[in-house]
C-alpha cells in the first residue's frame, strides 16, 4: 500500500471516534497524558446522579443514527487501509508497529473523553447545587413578603383609627396660629380703612407701605391656614387697584404735577417701580404698575394737546397749528428740566415726551384730513408747517432741544397719499379762485369797452389797461407762494396757470368777438371801438413780454419760450385782434374801391387820395400800439389796402382801348403804388414790409408796348408772385383791351412753361386772396385749371 492510503486510513478512523466525544478537529491532537483517576466523591456522585443526555450527545445508541453512519465509513475507511498494507507481503513485517500505534492513539482518544465527561458532571453538579440553594431563599423570600402583607394591613387599619386624631391636630395648629395672629387680624380692617385714606390723601407711599404690611400678613395667615382665605383680607385688592388707580392718575398728570406737586409725581414713580421689582405670591399675577404709569403719563399728555381739542374748524388750522408751534417745543423744554429729573432714567422722558407729541399730532392729522374738505388757504398752511415748520428750527429742530427729542426718524406726520391729497385738493381751489379773479378782471375790461372816454394811454402814449398786469399778478403770486412748499406743488401751480391763463385768452378772445358783433350790428355802439381793439392788442404784447415770460416760468426753469397750448392761444388772440381791425378798416375802403378801377381813375388821383385819406385817418391812432404788434398791424394794413385795390383790378370794369389808355393806367399804377409806399412810410412800416410794389410788377405788364412779348412778362411776374394765377393774368390782359386769342394762349403758356420760382423770391400771400373773374373757355388752356 502507498502512504497516501495509509494516512488516508488513519484519519478515517481518528474521524469515526471523534465523532463519540464531539472533540473535532482535537481528537487529531497529540495524544494527551493519562487523566488522573476520579476520586471516590466524583465516583459517588457519578453513581448518584446520572442526568439523561439530550439527543446528538456522544452516548452511542439506536437514537443517532448519525453514529452508525459514522462508525461504517470508519470501519470501511479501516478495511480499506487495512488491504491496503496487506495487499503487499513486504508490510506485514511492520504489522506490530501499527497495531501498537493504533492501541496508542486509541487510549489517548479514551482519555480525552474521560476529561471531557468528567468536566461535563462537575458543571452539572454546580448548576445543581446553586439551583438548590436559589430554591431555599425563593422560599425565606416568600415566607417575609407574607409577613410583610400582614403588617400592611394591620397598619392600614391603625391609620383609618388615627384619621380623625390628624383633622383634630391640623385644627388644633390652625386655631393655635390664629390666636397668635388674632390681635393683628383684629386690625386688619382698621388697616384696610387707614390705607383707603392714605390714598384717598394722595399719601402713595405711606398707603403703598400699609398695603404691603397687609399683603404679608394675608401670606403669613395663608401659609399657617394651608391656603385658607380669611373673609378679612376680601377688600385687600380693591384697596391696591385703588392703589394702582392713583398712581395712574398722578402720572397722566405729570405736566402740571412737575410744576406743582412734583413730590407726588416722584412717589407715584417710586410706587410704580417698587412694585414692578416684587415677586407675585399666593397666584397672583404681576400687577405692572410700571408700564401703567408710562402708557398713564403718554395717554395724559396726549389729552392735554390733543384729547379734548376738536379738529379746527375752516379756516382756524392755521392758529391751531401755530399755537402748537409755541406749545410743542415749551412742552418738550418743560419735560427735559422739570419731569426727567423726577423719573427713572430708563423712563427716557424726553423722547417718550417727543414720540407721545408726535404720536398725537399725526393722529390728529389724519382727523383733520379726514373730515370736510380743506380751502386753499388751510390746505397750503398745512403743507407749509408740515413740511417745512415742524422739523425747523422753530420747532422739532431746534438747538436747544436735546438729541432725545429728535423725531425725524419716526413715521412722518403725512403719508405722501396726504400730500398728494393736500396738493389736489390746493391745486383745485386755487384754480377755481384764479378762474374767479380772471372772469372778474375779463369782466372790468369788457366794461371799459363801452364807455364814452378813450382807453386809458401810459407817459409814452400807448394804450394802457391794468387787465395784463392784473390777470399776471394773480398768477404770479400763486405761483410765487408754492415755491415755500416744494417743487411737486410749485410745478402743479404752474401747471394751472398756464392752463388758465389759456382759458382766459381764449374768453378774451371770444369777448372781442361778441364786442366787434353787437358793434356792428348797432346793438351797442362803441364809441371808441378801434381804439378798444387797439388797446387790446396791446395786452397781448403786455401778456407776451419776456417779463411775462418770467412770471409764468418756475423758478430753475429758463424762460424763453411758453407751453405749446398758450402759444397758440396767444397767436390765435393776435389774430383775432388784426382781423377785426381790418375788418372796420375793409367796411370803411370798400365804398371808395368800388369806383376803381374807371375813366376817372385815369385821369385824377381822386379817387386814391380819399382811400389813402380815409386810410391814414383810420390808422392814425395805431402808434398807440407797441411793437412788434404795431409792425404786424401796419403791415396788415397796407396788404389789406393793396388786396382791395386788386380785387377791384380784377373785376373788369376797366378795359383800356388804346396805346394811350394803357400808358395812363400804367401810369395811375406807378403813382398809386408810390402814394401807398409813402403813405404807410409815413404810418412807421419798414419798405421791406410793403406790397404795393406788386403794383410796379403790374404796371410793367400794362406799359409793354409789344403784345408778343407778354409771355416774358407773365414769367417774370409769376416769379416775383409764385401764387398769380391764370384768372388773374387773364383778367390783366382784359385790362390791356389789345390782346388776341392767340397772344392770351401764349401768355398763359409762359405761365406754365417758365421756371419754377426761386425759393427766396417767396412773398406773402397776395393774388391767392384776390378773387378773379372765370375765364371763359376760349380763353383757357387745354391743361389749365378752368379746361
Amino acid at each position: 500500500m502507498s502512504d497516501s492510503a495509509t494516512r488516508s486510513g488513519e484519519r478515517a478512523i481518528v474521524k469515526a471516534k471523534a465523532g463519540c466525544g464531539g472533540g473535532g478537529t482535537e481528537c487529531l491532537a497529540k495524544p494527551d497524558p493519562p487523566a488522573p483517576p476520579l476520586g471516590p466523591a466524583m465516583d459517588s456522585a457519578k453513581d448518584v446522579m446520572q442526568p439523561a443526555l439530550p439527543p446528538g450527545s456522544s452516548c452511542p445508541g439506536p437514537e443517532w443514527p448519525e453514529q452508525e453512519r459514522a462508525e461504517q465509513l470508519a470501519r470501511g475507511a479501516a478495511l480499506k487501509w487495512a488491504s491496503g498494507i496487506f495487499y503487499r507481503p513486504e508490510q506485514l513485517t511492520r504489522l506490530g508497529q501499527y497495531r501498537s500505534r493504533e492501541v496508542q492513539r486509541t487510549c489517548s482518544l479514551e482519555a480525552r473523553i474521560k476529561s471531557v465527561v468528567q468536566s461535563y458532571l462537575e458543571g452539572v453538579q454546580v448548576g445543581v447545587w446553586q439551583l438548590a440553594q436559589a430554591l431555599e431563599a425563593m422560599q425565606g423570600a416568600h415566607e417575609a413578603l407574607g409577613q410583610a402583607r400582614e403588617l400592611l394591613q394591620d397598619m392600614g387599619q391603625t391609620a383609618q383609627i388615627l384619621v380623625p386624631l390628624r383633622e383634630q391636630v391640623a385644627q388644633h395648629k390652625q386655631l393655635q396660629a390664629l390666636s397668635q395672629l388674632l390681635p393683628r387680624l383684629r386690625a386688619v380692617p382698621a388697616a384696610m380703612a387707614h390705607t383707603q385714606t392714605l390714598i384717598d390723601s394722595q399719601q402713595l407711599l405711606e398707603a403703598y407701605v400699609s398695603l404691603q404690611e397687609l399683603e404679608q400678613l394675608r401670606e403669613e395667615t395663608w401659609a399657617h391656614l394651608e391656603g385658607l382665605e380669611l373673609p378679612d383680607f376680601e377688600g385687600l385688592g380693591t384697596l391696591a387697584e385703588a392703589l394702582g388707580r392713583a398712581v395712574e392718575t398722578a402720572a397722566g398728570a405729570a405736566g402740571q404735577l412737575a410744576r406743582e406737586d412734583p413730590a407726588l409725581l416722584v412717589a407715584a414713580v417710586r410706587v410704580a417701580e417698587v412694585e414692578a421689582r416684587r415677586t407675585p405670591t399666593l397666584g397672583q399675577g404681576p400687577r405692572d404698575w410700571r408700564q401703567r404709569c408710562l402708557r398713564a403719563l403718554q395717554e395724559g399728555l396726549e389729552q392735554t394737546h390733543f384729547g379734548t381739542h376738536l379738529p379746527p374748524e375752516p379756516g382756524a388750522l392755521g392758529e391751531w397749528l401755530e399755537a402748537l408751534r409755541v406749545t410743542l417745543p415749551a412742552e418738550l423744554a418743560a419735560a427735559e428740566a422739570l419731569i426727567a429729573p423726577c423719573c427713572p432714567p430708563h423712563y427716557k422722558v424726553v423722547q417718550l415726551w417727543a414720540n407721545t407729541l408726535h404720536r398725537g399730532l399725526r393722529r390728529s392729522l389724519q382727523q383733520v384730513l379726514a373730515g370736510s374738505e380743506l380751502g386753499a388757504t388751510d390746505a397750503f398752511t398745512l403743507l407749509h408747517w408740515v413740511l417745512h415748520v415742524y422739523l425747523g428750527p422753530e420747532m422739532m429742530g431746534s438747538l436747544e432741544l436735546g438729541p432725545e427729542a429728535d423725531v425725524s426718524q419716526l413715521e412722518p406726520l403725512l403719508t405722501l397719499e396726504n400730500l398728494e391729497q393736500l396738493e389736489a385738493t390746493f391745486v383745485a381751489k386755487v384754480q377755481a379762485s384764479v378762474a374767479q379773479w380772471l372772469q372778474k378782471a375779463l369782466d372790468g375790461e369788457v366794461a371799459e369797452w363801452g364807455r364814452e372816454q378813450e382807453p386809458d394811454t401810459d407817459p409814452s402814449g400807448f394804450y394802457l389797461s391794468p387787465m395784463p398786469s392784473i390777470v399776471l399778478q394773480i398768477l404770479d403770486e400763486n405761483i410765487r407762494v408754492t415755491s415755500l412748499v416744494n417743487e411737486s406743488l410749485q410745478r402743479r401751480v404752474h401747471s394751472m396757470a398756464l392752463s388758465q391763463l389759456g382759458t382766459f385768452l381764449r374768453s378774451f378772445s371770444d369777448a372781442l368777438i361778441r364786442f366787434s358783433r353787437d358793434h356792428l350790428r348797432g346793438e351797442a355802439v362803441a364809441p371808441h371801438y378801434v381804439s378798444c381793439l387797439l388797446a387790446a392788442l396791446n395786452h397781448h404784447t403786455a401778456l407776451r413780454s419776456s417779463s411775462s415770460l418770467s412770471i409764468l416760468h418756475p423758478n430753475g426753469v429758463a424762460p424763453g419760450a411758453l407751453a405749446p397750448m398758450l402759444e397758440g392761444a396767444l397767436d390765435e388772440l393776435q389774430r383775432r385782434i388784426c382781423r377785426l381791425v381790418l375788418e372796420a378798416l375793409l367796411a370803411e375802403l370798400q365804398p371808395l374801391f368800388a369806383a376803381l378801377p374807371s375813366r376817372r381813375w385815369l385821369s385824377s388821383p381822386e379817387l386814391l387820395d380819399r382811400v389813402c385819406e380815409r386810410t391814414a385817418h383810420f390808422c392814425r391812432d395805431f402808434w398807440r400800439v407797441r411793437s412788434p404788434s404795431v409792425q404786424l398791424l401796419l403791415a396788415e394794413a397796407e396788404r389789406t389796402v393793396v388786396l382791395q385795390y386788386l380785387r377791384a383790378l380784377m373785376q373788369g370794369r376797366l378795359v383800356c382801348r388804346d396805346a394811350d389808355e394803357r400808358a395812363r393806367a400804367a401810369e395811375r399804377l406807378r403813382q398809386d403804388a408810390a402814394q401807398l409806399q409813402e403813405l404807410f412810410l409815413g404810418l412807421g412800416l419798414e419798405e421791406s414790409e410793403q406790397c404795393a410794389p406788386v403794383l410796379l410788377a403790374l404796371r410793367e405788364l400794362l406799359n409793354l408796348r409789344d403784345p408778343t412779348l407778354l409771355g416774358l412778362e407773365v414769367a417774370g411776374l409769376r416769379q416775383q408772385f409764385p401764387d398769380v394765377s391764370e384768372e388773374h393774368i387773364s383778367a390783366l390782359l382784359d385790362l390791356r383791351g389789345d390782346v388776341s386769342r392767340e397772344q392770351r394762349v401764349a401768355a398763359l403758356s409762359s405761365l406754365q412753361a417758365g421756371p419754377p420760382p426761386s425759393p427766396g423770391a417767396g412773398r406773402r400771400a397776395l393774388f391767392s386772396l384776390v378773387p378773379a373773374p372765370t375765364l371763359a373757355r376760349s380763353s383757357c388752356l387745354p391743361s389749365g385749371p378752368c379746361a
